[in-house]
């Protein structure tokens, strides 16, 4: 796997594609990209918007279920597009015949011949959010997004755990479970009383951004 986070990401060893036009914005070389719906800010030559599909009923009711991932658009042309996602920091990843799973709010951008489908994480019930993630396998590029600096974890150093809602992606590789601790008026995470983390274990990475996502508004009685 090629990112700059592990020092391997060489513009002339790698195909042509996704180029980082500065941190938070990204060019997308056409023919074809996924990319989130609404994620567009400029275009330069001739393009075609489409909303994309779950792809198959299966996709389809895991995203009704979970609420898993933004919605997708699937551009063809030719020409650069140029993709954003709340001024929120751009990251790459260029895949060689290699899996990565990606939290759903994360996910900017794909190429086409990327696999993916939508996973659950063992142990975590359908109420959990957060816990239902893209898994994208192959070779190409992936762009995801961060709301600030993140941090790359070395799973195989030690027990490592994260928020749900910061744990931006990581190797599918990883073998990923819960860990819940019960407290009252736990200050862990969003929650009170339970709080929930992933727990990774394996050779592998994990991103984690220096957010949780935006705030959770709270229904009015």
């Amino acid at each position: 796997m090629r990112s700059a986070f592990f020092g391997n990401m060489d513009p002339q060893q790698l195909p042509p594609g996704f180029t980082l036009q500065n941190s938070k914005m990204l060019r997308v070389q056409l023919p074809e990209v996924l990319a989130k719906q609404g994620s567009m800010v400029a275009f330069q030559g001739q393009m075609d918007f489409d909303y994309e599909g779950s792809g198959s009923l299966g996709k389809l009711f895991k995203k009704a279920m979970t609420g898993e991932g933004a919605s997708l658009m699937r551009v063809r042309g030719q020409g650069n597009l140029y993709l954003a996602d709340n001024a929120d920091d751009i990251h790459l990843f260029f895949l060689e015949n290699e899996g990565l799973t990606v939290n759903g709010r994360n996910l900017l951008a794909f190429q086409p011949q990327l696999a993916w489908d939508i996973q659950r994480v063992q142990g975590a019930g359908m109420a959990a959010g957060g816990l239902f993630n893209t898994t994208l396998n192959g070779t190409g590029w992936v762009a995801v997004t961060t709301h600030g600096t993140p941090v790359v974890l070395d799973a195989a150093a030690m027990p490592t755990y994260a928020d749900g809602q910061s744990a931006v992606c990581w190797s599918t590789s990883l073998k990923v479970g819960v860990n819940r601790t019960f407290k009252a008026g736990a200050l862990i995470g969003r929650g009170s009383g339970e709080a929930m983390q992933l727990a990774f274990q394996g050779q592998g990475f994990v991103l984690v951004q220096a957010s949780e996502g935006p705030p959770v508004v709270q229904a009015k009685g």
